[in-house]
């Protein structure tokens, strides 16, 4: 069992074997749970890890010349009219 001291600004450092068991890493997000007798910290996951604008792009199948303002627009017309 690891001891950890609260600091004056309330930060307590959670030891590194333990956020290296659970990859825990710098800008991790927990809730924090008042079990009566102490707190439980639960890491808030995230559903999707983030990603770059050309990691997204790169996975369109598109290859033609991008579509003008007016181009969709009239799409969007002939989508409503059928």
């Amino acid at each position: 069992m690891k001891t950890m001291i609260l600091s004056d600004k309330g930060h307590v450092e959670i030891p590194y074997s333990i956020r290296s068991a659970h990859r825990w890493e710098k800008g991790q997000q927990f809730t924090a749970v008042d079990t009566g007798n102490g707190i439980l910290l639960r890491p808030i996951r995230k559903i999707f890890p983030e990603t770059t604008l050309k990691e997204v792009v790169s996975c369109l199948q598109y290859q033609e010349p991008p579509k003008t303002l007016e181009d969709m627009e009239e799409a969007v017309r002939q989508g409503f009219l059928g």
